[in-house]
């Protein structure tokens, strides 16, 4: 294929759909990576703390990726519809 006929299929309905989906899953990957790092530097400067630490981060990776699914949801429901 041409590379105007591949930047032409991308911008259709479709193409940005999928590239929407793409965008979702590396925000969570790089918003879970991101709590994840912060919670264990938070853990290794008060031990104590942990439990704590835990449960709030597993709570806001939750949401993060309730966002993302949203997010691929909504680009399935263009590609599909």
């Amino acid at each position: 294929m041409e590379l105007l006929t591949i930047l032409f299929e991308i911008t259709t309905g479709h193409g940005l759909a999928a590239l929407g989906a793409g965008v979702a899953a590396i925000g969570a990957g790089i918003g879970v990576g991101l709590i994840g790092k912060a919670a264990l530097e938070s853990m290794a400067r008060q031990p104590e703390s942990s439990d704590d630490l835990r449960a709030n981060m597993i709570l806001a990776a939750a949401l993060v990726e309730g966002v993302a699914l949203f997010g691929i949801i909504i680009c399935l429901l263009v590609v599909l519809g």
